[in-house]
This record gives C-alpha cells, structure tokens and sequence, in this order.
C-alpha cells in the first residue's frame, strides 16, 4: 500500500538543533503533499505553540498536540481529552514530595508554581515572537485556583529537572504505581509527563487516520523519543530517528538519520517520494 498520511514529531526529529526546519526536510514535505499525502504534525508541544510551524510549513491539515490529547485543525476541535482535576492533583503533590519542579499545560500556554528557567523551549521561543503570538505563561502561588479557573482546558503534566534525576525516577515510579487515570511518558532525558488514560501519540494517529478513512497500512510515523513509541508502532511503517534511543530503534521498521542530517527528508524520500 503506499503511504496517504505521515505523522511527524517535531523536536528530535523535525527539527534541528536550533529548532528550525531544514531546506531538505521542507523540500520532501511539500513533495509529498504533492503527491495527495497528508502531513501531519505530532507533538507534545501545546497546540498553539505547534500551529505556528504547521503554517509556517505550509500545511493544511489538522495537529495532534500534547502528546494526543489534543486534535485540532484551525478553529475546529477534533479531539480533546484533558486531564480530570484529581490525577492533576495527585500529579503535583508526588513532584512536590519528591522536590522536584512541575508544569501544567493547556493549549493556549503554561500554568506553573514558578518561572520557568530561561533555557526553557517556550521563553526561548517567546523572545522571537511579537506580542499577540507569546505562549501564555501563568505563574501563581495559588496552582488549585487556576486547576479550578482551567479545569476542561489542562492536557498535560510536565516534570522537568535535570539536576534531580533520581528523584524523577522515584516520582514517576510512584505515580505508575498508583491507580490513577493517567498516561505517563518522556519526551527528553530529564522530564516525565502525564496526560489522561487514551491521550498517546498512538492514540491520535489512530482517531485522526479513521477519520480519514486511511489503513493503519498507509500510516507512516516518524519520532524519537519514548512518546513517539506507541505511533511508530501502531503505524504501517514506523520509523526512528538515527539519533533515537535504543528502545525507539528497536520496535520501528526503519531506522533513518540524524534531526540535524535530514532524517525526515531521508525517510519520505525512501518510503513516499521513491527517490
């Protein structure tokens, strides 16, 4: 069968370094899309932030955000599955006790207990956007009152924190133990993330490729990390990125190059475009 729909994470794979898109990567993009493919971003960045590269691209199909908890296209909400007010509790207070620091996301921005560090991907990113285009980034000391002001709207639960590995691992040990209605992955070395039973990259890929009407046969899904595992395997062709971890490399069908040698260009050009 050839390929209808790829679905493609961005940091790690899409992007470079600099987290921006290659020439190479853009080139095989737009080739595809000629050929009647559809692309489509899948992330774990909040929706809003991922938008802005989607058009950036040039594309014109909908965004799976927040690691699958969120499918939008435009204005239009294809699929939404926040997390419920009691496991975004429980998810704070096993961080806190485990002293280590914690976000929340919503697609519109951040709600944490304090600044994000300045090398944080959103205030990076900030600082090259006009004023109307900033991730919004809340910081209260009162977190249950924006839980209650957002409840409905918060996808996700970050934990991020480099200088505190240890303890991210007893912290995500416990909340795994725990019988709570949560997903929980990694998108980097150093965090943890949670979203709400059903809201994986694989999930979304799945819902968005049956609303298509595409075979799972047609699907092509390119990642790196630990949340892209569950879509590189669900898909027909599930491919890792060449600087993937072992355990990503393990389950795809095909291993590609490197995000900053154009390993998504490398994998359409093979598997879509032939060449």
């Amino acid at each position: 069968m050839s390929i209808k729909l790829i679905c493609i994470d961005m940091d790690g794979t899409l992007l470079k370094d600099k987290k921006t898109v290659s020439e190479e990567n853009l080139n095989s993009i737009k080739l595809a899309i000629k050929k009647g493919v559809k692309v489509v971003i899948t992330t774990g960045r909040i929706y809003d932030c991922a938008k802005m590269y989607s058009e950036k691209i040039g594309l014109d199909t909908p965004i799976i955000a927040s690691n699958g908890a969120f499918i939008g296209y435009k204005d239009k909400v294809i699929y939404n599955n926040p997390l419920k007010k009691e496991d975004i509790l429980k998810f704070l207070e096993v961080t806190k006790k485990h002293g280590l620091k914690a976000y929340l996301t919503a697609n519109f921005g951040i709600i944490s207990q304090e600044e994000l560090a300045e090398d944080h991907v959103y205030k990076i990113l900030n600082k090259t956007l006009k004023d109307e285009e900033k991730v919004k980034l809340i910081v209260s000391d009162n977190i249950r009152e924006e839980i209650e002001k957002f409840d409905g709207e918060i996808l996700k639960g970050v934990c991020a924190d480099k200088n505190n590995k240890v303890n991210l691992i007893k912290a995500r040990e416990e909340l795994e133990s725990l019988n709570t209605n949560m997903e929980i992955v990694s998108s980097w070395n150093d965090n943890f993330e949670v979203m709400r039973n059903g809201s994986t990259k694989g999930d979304a890929v799945r819902y968005l490729a049956n609303y298509f009407g595409i075979d799972k046969e047609e699907v092509m899904c390119i990642g790196d990390s630990e949340n892209d595992l569950s879509m590189i395997k669900y898909a027909g062709t599930g491919v890792a990125m060449g600087n993937a971890s072992e355990d990503i490399k393990s389950v795809a069908d095909y291993v590609t190059d490197t995000n900053v040698n154009d390993g998504v260009a490398k994998a359409i050009n093979k598997f879509v475009l032939k060449v």
